[in-house]
C-alpha cells in the first residue's frame, strides 16, 4: 500500500500564490532555480512540517516548472507524500547510503536534480547562509558554470505578508497561546513543581482551543523567583513558593503557524517593584499598538514604546518585537530603532516586551498582532495583568 496525501492546511491554490509571487522575485533576481533549504521556507512554499531537516534537505524551485520538486531522505518521503499539495512525482527521495557518509551526502542528490533540469549553467539561487560552509561549497564547486545568487531571505521577506487564510490559522494557534496562559494561572500554586506546571501548560498546547488542537509544541520559558532575570529558560525542578513570581512566554502553533504570548505571575500580592514594572510596560504596550498603520515604519513603533517607558524611568536594551508567522522568529523585519521596514496590511509581529532588569529580576509581557488597514489586530486575548495566586 502507498501512503495518501493527508489533510490540508491551504488548499493548492493559497501555495500557487504563494510561488508566483516567489517566481516573480527569482525573476527579478535574474534566477531560473532556487534552492530552499531552511524549514519554515519549505513549509510556507508546500504545507510539509516534519522534523527531518537536520539532515540535508531542499526545495527545488523552478521557472520552468509550476510545482517545486523536494529532494530528502528517503525515510522522510512518506511524510513529505502526505503533508505537501504537491503530486507524488515531485517528491524525490534520495538513499540512505547518503547519510552519515563523509564524501557524499543528500546535497549532492539535490545538485544532480538541478543538472538534470539543464540549469547547471544559469543563474541558480541558494540560500547559502542556512547551509553549513562545506556545503555551500560543494554547491560552488559541482555547479562552477553557472551563477550563483545569494538569495538567503528571499522567501523570508515574502512570506513576511500574510494571506487571509494565514491570518486565520494564526487566529487560531493564539486561542490556544490564551488558553495555555489561563491554564497556567490554574496550575500555578505553591508546593508545585515548575516541571508539572509545564507538563499541564504543554499539554493545553497540544489538547489545544475551540476544537482545534495545536500541531506541535514550541519552546516553554517558564521560570521563578529568584530566577526572574532569566530569558529563554525553561522550567526546574523546583517547586513554587508563596511569593514567587513566575514569567511564562509560551507559543500556540498550528500547521507551523504560531502565536507567540508571554505574562507574569504572582504567589501572593505582587511586590510594589512588579507593580510598578508592570504598569510601566502595560503604557508602552499600548502606545506601541496605537502607532501600528500602514506605511509607519518598525523603529517608529519602536521607539513609541522606548520613549513611554523611558520617561516614566524604566529602560529596555532589545528589540521589543520581530516578524512572526511560521516558526517562532521570522529573519526580517524586527521592532527596534532604526529598523527601516514599513508596515503593510497583514504583517504579523509579536510585539515582546519582556524585560530583564536585574540579575534575579524580570518581567514579561506580549501580544501577537497583524497589521490592519488602519491600525493594529491583537490576536492574543488574555488579559493584560499580573495573574495573582
Amino acid at each position: 500500500m502507498t501512503i495518501s496525501r493527508g489533510p490540508q492546511a491551504f488548499p493548492k491554490s493559497e501555495y500557487l500564490r504563494r510561488l508566483t509571487v516567489v517566481k516573480s522575485e527569482m525573476a527579478r533576481r535574474d534566477i531560473e532555480a532556487l534552492v530552499v533549504s531552511d524549514q519554515y521556507n519549505i513549509t510556507y512554499l508546500t504545507g510539509y512540517t516534519a522534523e527531518s531537516g537536520y539532515v540535508p534537505q531542499a526545495l527545488v524551485v523552478s521557472t520552468h516548472e509550476e510545482e517545486p520538486t523536494f529532494v530528502l531522505r528517503r525515510m522522510d518521503a512518506p511524510a513529505a507524500v502526505h503533508q505537501c499539495f504537491m503530486e507524488r512525482d515531485k517528491i524525490i527521495a534520495y538513499p540512505e547510503a547518503l547519510i552519515a557518509n563523509p564524501d557524499k551526502d543528500g546535497y549532492d542528490a539535490v545538485i544532480g536534480y538541478v543538472k538534470g533540469l539543464g540549469l547547471a549553467k544559469r543563474g541558480i539561487g541558494i540560500e547559502l547562509y542556512r547551509l553549513p560552509a562545506q556545503s555551500a561549497e560543494k554547491f560552488r564547486m559541482r555547479l562552477s558554470d553557472a551563477r550563483i545568487v545569494d538569495c538567503t531571505n528571499a522567501v523570508a521577506w515574502v512570506r513576511l505578508i500574510k494571506s487571509d487564510l494565514e491570518i486565520e490559522v494564526m487566529r487560531e494557534a493564539a486561542a490556544i497561546s490564551d488558553a495555555a496562559i489561563l491554564r497556567a494561572a490554574e496550575v500555578i500554586r505553591p508546593g508545585v513543581r515548575e516541571a508539572d506546571a509545564a507538563a499541564e501548560i504543554a499539554a493545553t498546547l497540544i489538547r489545544g482551543a475551540n476544537g482545534k488542537p495545536g500541531t506541535r509544541i514550541e519552546g516553554i520559558s517558564l521560570c521563578s523567583s529568584p530566577r526572574t532575570g532569566t530569558a529563554h529558560i525553561s522550567w526546574s525542578e523546583d517547586v513554587f513558593r508563596h511569593g514567587s513570581q513566575v514569567n511564562l512566554e509560551i507559543c500556540g502553533s498550528r500547521h507551523g503557524y504560531c502565536a507567540a504570548l508571554m505574562r507574569t505571575y504572582s504567589i501572593g500580592a505582587p511586590s510594589d517593584r512588579l507593580r510598578r514594572v508592570h504598569e510601566i510596560q502595560l503604557a508602552g504596550l499600548e502606545a506601541a499598538l496605537e502607532q501600528v498603520r500602514p506605511g509607519v515604519i518598525c523603529s517608529d513603533v519602536a521607539n513609541a514604546f522606548y520613549r513611554t517607558i523611558e520617561r516614566k524611568g524604566l529602560k529596555k536594551e532589545s528589540r521589543c518585537g520581530y516578524a512572526h508567522g511560521i516558526g517562532w522568529t521570522e529573519p526580517t523585519a524586527s521592532l527596534r530603532d532604526g529598523d527601516m521596514t514599513e508596515l503593510k496590511p497583514n504583517m504579523t509581529f509579536h510585539l515582546m516586551l519582556g524585560n530583564w532588569i536585574d540579575e534575579d529580576f524580570g518581567y514579561a509581557i506580549s501580544e501577537t498582532f497583524r497589521v490592519t488597514n488602519s491600525g493594529a489586530e491583537v490576536l492574543t486575548t488574555a488579559p493584560r495583568i499580573i495573574f495573582e495566586i
